[in-house]
């Protein structure tokens, strides 16, 4: 699933579910898909939804700390965690805006028994500038084991999942895409991706591509093979 296109993932994800009904929940709690987007209805500002801001069919909002379908006795985060959830939002709106100049960030904080957990999504979707589409989406949980006063463990899993999709006449169409799961912070994954994955695909496809013409290639051949025959026929002489 996570070399298939992302923007196809849900697709993708109900066929195999119909392949295998038996496979259901574990699929549904092991494959990550791309962020789905709502709007709260007392601010007016969108946030992201995930499984670790659902309650049953109802979904927490970041913003006023309700859930939309209403739902009874859902969990919320205890008062000290809020105001630290409500700080969180502010820092990555800010985060989100100086790196992906735009786009929509979510925190949410949950309380654990010895700590407490936490998960950060950004989602910046393309333009269409250039004739290129395209999306970003960043699923960061991370979990805070307090053992001490002085001591405290920290354990980190990032998701990236990002698309690009180009249209031209030139050159027509072409999709890249996939998804990528660490134990990381963002930034070495986003360098992993840019120097790795799109440095390597644009190697194969400068590789491939060629600005000589089918005739300048004969030449060239051409001359390699008179070559050859001239330095084989010196050869036998000697």
């Amino acid at each position: 699933m996570r070399r298939l296109p992302p923007q196809q993932c849900e697709r993708n994800l109900i066929d195999l579910i119909d392949l295998v009904p038996g496979l259901c929940e574990d699929l549904l709690g092991t494959v990550d898909q791309p962020l789905k987007v709502a709007k709260d209805k007392e601010t007016g500002k969108e946030y992201l939804l995930c499984d670790y801001s659902r309650d049953g069919d109802s979904y927490r909002s970041p913003w006023t700390n309700t859930y939309d379908p209403p739902a009874e006795d859902a969990q919320l985060p205890s008062e000290k965690l809020r105001k630290l959830e409500i700080e969180a939002n502010a820092a990555f709106e800010s985060y989100r805006d100086m790196y992906f100049e735009g786009g929509i960030s979510s925190v949410y904080f949950w309380d654990l028994d010895h700590g407490f957990a936490g998960v950060v999504l950004i989602k910046k979707n393309g333009d269409g500038s250039k004739a290129i589409q395209g999306c970003w989406d960043s699923i960061h949980v991370i979990e805070i084991n307090e053992r001490s006063s002085r001591q405290v463990h920290y354990k980190l899993t990032s998701t990236i999942m990002l698309w690009l999709q180009t249209n031209k006449p030139g050159s027509g169409m072409m999709n890249l895409g996939g998804s990528l799961t660490r134990q990381d912070q963002e930034s070495k994954m986003r360098s992993t991706i840019n120097e790795i994955y799109f440095g390597k695909t644009k190697k194969v496809i400068g590789d491939l591509r060629s600005v000589d013409t089918s005739m300048e290639k004969e030449k060239q051949e051409e001359i390699v093979r008179e070559i050859r025959t001239a330095v084989a026929g010196r050869n036998s002489a000697a």
